[in-house]
């Protein structure tokens, strides 16, 4: 059974832990991105 309650408390931690988690991703992929363009093909 899930409990309502405890749901809805915990569904908008959930929500920032999951937009935190690709944002990080999204930064890494950037600079690597980044790094490729400043590095150029050796």
């Amino acid at each position: 059974m899930v409990n309502i309650a405890s749901l809805a408390q915990t569904l908008p931690i959930m929500l920032i832990g999951m937009v935190g988690i690709f944002l990080v991703i999204s930064v890494i992929i950037l600079v690597v991105m980044l790094l490729g363009k400043l590095t150029g093909k050796q």
